[in-house]
């Protein structure tokens, strides 16, 4: 299975009611996921399916990469997990969906969670998640191991192409 694990984008400080899972992304943020979101579409590595956490900013995230992937006219692209939300278990999230045989599946979520799932994945990753960083792997059904595929930098939306060697 292809495998997109994306941070949420860049949101505000404070919401209004000064719940955490309320804050919304900047309009900066907004143009960043959307600039990671054509590019994956340009490179051919658009998700089919997104899992995302319950809170605002993700949702909000995973919607712009919705709507950018064209997959707002097919029913069943979108989904909020708990398993999503800080604190959740991201990779047994992920295995359940490569064991089932899901394609080119998307998480949306929050650090310190991403790159604990993504360690435990690939048994290794030395980088932190910035906000709409995206690391793509191949996640195998049964047998193999989980390979990095690419790591997306949302500051200069580019492949990085050292992302292999450092893991």
């Amino acid at each position: 299975m292809k495998l997109y694990v994306l941070r949420h984008g860049p949101a505000e400080d404070q919401a209004a009611s000064l719940k955490d899972g309320d804050r919304a992304l900047t309009a900066a943020g907004r143009e960043r996921v959307r600039a990671v979101a054509k590019l994956l579409v340009d490179i051919g590595e658009a998700p089919l399916f997104i899992a995302t956490s319950p809170l605002v900013r993700a949702v909000q995230t995973a919607e712009i990469v919705a709507i950018v992937c064209h997959l707002t006219d097919r029913s069943g692209h979108l989904e909020v997990r708990r398993e999503m939300e800080p604190g959740g278990d991201v990779a047994a999230l992920a295995w359940k969906f490569a064991s089932v045989g899901s394609k080119r599946v998307m998480l949306v979520g929050h650090e310190p969670d991403l790159t604990v799932a993504v360690r435990s994945l690939l048994g290794t990753f030395d980088r932190v998640f910035d906000k709409a960083m995206v690391v793509g792997l191949h996640l195998p059904s049964v047998g193999r191991e989980t390979r990095l595929r690419f790591i997306l930098d949302p500051r200069a939306p580019r492949l990085d192409p050292d992302a292999r060697r450092r893991g």
